[in-house]
């Protein structure tokens, strides 16, 4: 590593030991602690609810510490999973090292670091979720040869009472800038506090949706990531989900990932980019174009959509979100640039154009390419999703479509080239496959294509059940057209799961 590089990472550890998360071992912790006065470790990890769990120790002298790091610890695995049972529950819970950070938020000098789940015989869990896309990951470098990377968008909505100076625009909050944004500060200090704790953000900027209901005022804002390996990628969105509740949390106001609020309103989603490397060359881009590795991945998506709900779309307001004319997906299909579709291609830098030089005559042309930033976008999600689950599903869809011989006639058949509801596609529109409509339909979707997920012993069949069993329990068949019209029971169904993950 460069000592530039160093010099601009924010990451607290990475200045202070010189080296990059994944080589951090157990002695460089140590000399981190005791060099700066850390007196508490954390150690956190998420189990079935989605949202990060927390286990303290106060550090009490150097073998004290140097036994927490080398053994784990137990906890009770039936408080943690359903699938447990209490006669025989004990687990470990193993730090890794690689995601360590210093706790921004608490008082006394804290290091918090994630966990991974093991059995008494110790070994992996097999069901627990972040194993699972561990598993997924395995597979698809030993099958294909290639890294999986992955970012999220993370949407949220800010609830607040406080008056304000200049009240936004109905549904027109798209970048605005303070003072016509309120929460503006705050995802400024989420970023900073995210990046010091190890995520790699892209940008953020206020969204879409702001709107006043019973005279509370609602802003949508996201915070974006660069692509990193899949297990990362999930980290640093579990990280970046608990630092804006902590933020929100310190200023009184409610944040929601929700992914309806109310009704004719934008909602939120976790678009979830995927990127395909080998040897660090980006495979989604081949003679300054989609390649056809990218379109085989997509069709595989395209294949599994519906199944994929089952680990994205996970409460019955997630499907008041997936309803046509709302840039939120209903239909099977995908397209370049297109935000009425389920995978989007979005805008790549492959023309060979040095735009930044035609702005600023003053630079010096730049004959890099930069069409290694090119993803490919899963458009479905919300912040109901279990992500370790989603990300693996997600992995499993791509390889199944690397996989699928007739993949490339696939995808060419399931392109849209224009807004899928403009009356011009509409002959089109009739022929495709449509998404589930309800948490019930998502689970009948996954029990149907099962076998693909289970394959390789990635998902373990009892998952696979837990999950349809858990999504049939809201017994929603039909919920939408039931409440059409009713603005008070629509409301008392978003408030019941305002709280997702």
């Amino acid at each position: 590593m460069t000592n530039a590089s160093v010099a601009l990472n924010p990451n607290k550890l990475v200045q202070y030991l010189q080296k990059m998360p994944n080589e951090f071992t157990k002695e460089d912790l140590i000399r981190y602690i005791e060099e700066n006065g850390i007196q508490m470790i954390n150690f956190r990890y998420v189990a079935n609810d989605g949202k990060l769990k927390t286990l303290n120790f106060i550090i009490t002298d150097r073998n004290h510490l140097d036994n927490i790091l080398s053994t784990g610890e137990r906890v009770d695995g039936s408080s943690l999973f359903p699938f447990i049972e209490a006669g025989s529950s004990d687990l470990y819970v193993i730090p890794r090292f690689k995601t360590a950070f210093l706790n921004p938020f608490s008082e006394v000098p804290t290091l918090d670091i994630l966990c991974s789940f093991y059995t008494a015989q110790g070994e992996p869990l097999e069901s627990a979720p972040e194993h699972i896309l561990k598993k997924a990951h395995n597979c698809f470098k030993e099958k294909t040869g290639m890294t999986f990377k992955a970012m999220g968008e993370l949407e949220y909505y800010i609830k607040s009472t406080k008056a304000e100076l200049y009240p936004g625009e109905d549904q027109k909050g798209y970048h605005d800038s303070q003072p016509f944004t309120q929460w503006e500060n705050l995802r400024r200090e989420a970023m900073v506090l995210i990046a010091q704790c190890g995520g790699k953000i892209k940008y953020g900027h206020s969204e879409v949706g702001n709107f006043i209901l019973r005279e509370d005022g609602y802003e949508q804002h996201e915070i974006e990531f660069i692509p990193v390996e899949a297990e990362d990628a999930v980290d640093q969105l579990l990280i970046g989900k608990w630092i804006v509740r902590m933020l929100a949390a310190r200023e009184g106001a409610l944040v929601s990932w929700a992914p309806k609020i109310t009704v004719g309103k934008a909602g939120s989603g976790l678009h979830i980019h995927m990127m395909l490397e080998k040897d660090g060359q980006n495979l989604c881009v081949e003679n300054g174009k989609l390649s056809d590795t990218a379109k085989k991945g997509i069709a595989g998506i395209m294949d599994l959509a519906g199944p994929l709900t089952a680990f994205g779309n996970t409460i019955p307001t997630s499907y008041l979100r997936l309803v046509p004319h709302q840039e939120a997906p209903t239909y099977v299909c995908w397209g370049d640039r297109n935000r009425s579709v389920l995978v989007r291609v979005p805008l790549g830098w492959l023309g060979s154009k040095d735009m930044v030089k035609e702005v600023n005559p003053q630079q010096v042309a730049d004959t890099r390419d930069f069409s290694s930033k090119q993803t490919f976008e899963f458009r479905v999600p919300d912040g109901s999703a279990d992500i370790y689950m989603l990300v693996a599903g997600l992995i499993v869809a791509v390889q199944h479509g690397l996989e699928d011989e007739k993949a490339l006639e696939k995808a060419k058949a399931l392109y849209a080239d224009m807004d899928i509801f403009s009356s011009n596609f509409s002959e089109r529109l009739e022929k495709l496959e449509q998404l589930p409509t309800c948490c019930f339909e998502s689970a009948d979707s996954l029990l149907a294509k099962r076998e693909v997920f289970e394959n390789n012993n990635i998902f373990p069949a009892g998952t696979i059940n837990a999950v349809a069993d858990s999504l049939k329990a809201y017994q929603d068949n039909g919920l939408n057209d039931r409440i059409l019209g009713n603005h008070q029971e629509i409301m008392d169904i978003v408030e019941k799961y305002i709280h997702c993950m």
